[in-house]
């Protein structure tokens, strides 16, 4: 095009210089109109051309823009708020998968904020302050420290066994991702519960249930437990009884777990501060075992009235004497397990070899306690 133009202006300049120098017949001054009207036209369209031109590149240079700026935006070009709202909705294997990424978000991905949530939603109700010592010492050891002293529930049962690694249920690619996270933060921690690694003291109502001991009805007891995924439920190990093995129970269900309400050992003698406080009526948890060689167990019961009292609440003085009846309703009238009395002042394990042995006592004072209790109630009195 540049050249056309070039052209036709040098011959059109080549023309007028001939048109002054040699004049010619008057039909020429007609084509120099048409000339001059031609080169008018042509520079008109020209300049139209480049308008259009400009116009068209205009438009498409944002569209190109735009379209490179979307193919490089990430998840990181978010807002911090944005992104963290994001995060706190993953659930664990989806922080896990999004902690692989890239290093910036393993960082934010493995922050102890986040899992805390549902270290609290899924483990709250039944791992409790002794699993977390537990879990403490076994941080310990990770870091090459000897020095751990276990107490309770755990101190005891180290004496009887290892705690060992059992081979883990968790999908392979959760276990893998651990190794980015530090060994002690909740992260590791929610995530050894989660594979059934990590072994943690709680407590079992109705101890043995699938295997009919309805003897066990309206109890709890000390166990280590170990979280199977594929069932969604827990293997159960028990203290010994006497000279026996340690019992184990598979197949425990969420509901029937709870986190010891005392770090006390199930062969230790639980120190009861609430033996002043009760009078009829007040609903509670005593310790109890077969003989002195079996660990004890939690039973439910309530606080009775005195034979010498009527039950009249106006002239009732129970909570006075220094007696206190413990009644057992899951059991009928007139068995040796309905009622047992014990002594406020100098409470001590006190029964025989032949009805077992009582020991510490615990007033329940929590709604969620009691109404648990009551969702145990057997069909049926026992004998």
């Amino acid at each position: 095009m540049l050249l056309f133009l070039i052209t036709c202006s040098f011959s059109f300049i080549l023309f007028y210089k001939s048109l002054t120098l040699n004049p010619l017949p008057s039909w020429t001054c007609e084509m120099r109109l048409f000339f001059l009207c031609f080169w008018k036209n042509l520079s008109l369209n020209i300049s139209s051309f480049s308008s259009r031109m400009s116009i068209k590149k205009k438009n498409l240079t944002p569209k190109v823009e735009s379209v490179e700026m979307a193919s490089e935006m990430s998840v990181l070009d978010l807002p911090d708020l944005v992104l963290e709202c994001i995060l706190e909705k993953l659930p664990p294997d989806g922080l896990c998968r999004m902690a692989s990424v890239c290093t910036t978000l393993r960082d934010k991905c493995i922050s102890d904020h986040l899992w805390e949530k549902h270290m609290k939603s899924k483990w709250g109700k039944i791992v409790g302050p002794s699993a977390y010592q537990e879990w403490q010492c076994h941080i310990a050891s990770r870091k090459g420290s000897i020095f751990c002293k276990k107490r309770g529930l755990m101190g005891y049962l180290v004496n009887l066994w290892p705690i060992v690694l059992i081979r883990s249920s968790f999908s392979n690619f959760v276990i893998k991702k651990t190794s980015f996270s530090p060994v002690d933060s909740v992260m590791s921690w929610y995530l050894a519960l989660e594979s059934g690694k990590f072994w943690f003291p709680a407590q079992v109502y109705n101890r043995e249930l699938q295997n009919g001991h309805v003897g066990f009805m309206l109890s709890c007891y000390d166990a280590v437990l170990s979280y199977d995924r594929r069932t969604d439920t827990f293997l159960a190990r028990y203290p010994a009884h006497g000279t026996r093995a340690s019992a184990i129970e598979s197949g425990v269900t969420w509901d029937r777990l709870r986190a010891p309400p005392v770090d006390t050992s199930p062969h230790d003698l639980h120190v009861s501060d609430c033996l002043n406080d009760l009078q009829p009526g007040d609903q509670i948890e005593i310790q109890w075992r077969r003989n002195k060689e079996f660990p004890y167990g939690w039973w439910y019961g309530v606080v009775g009235h005195l034979e010498t009292c009527d039950g009249d609440a106006n002239y009732c003085r129970c909570h006075d004497s220094d007696t206190l009846v413990l009644e057992f309703n899951q059991y009928t009238r007139g068995s040796r397990w309905r009622r047992t009395i014990v002594s406020r002042k100098e409470h001590r394990e006190e029964g025989n070899e032949a009805d077992g042995f009582y020991g510490g006592i615990r007033k329940l004072c929590s709604n969620e306690e009691i109404s648990m209790w009551r969702k145990l109630w057997p069909a049926e009195v026992f004998e």
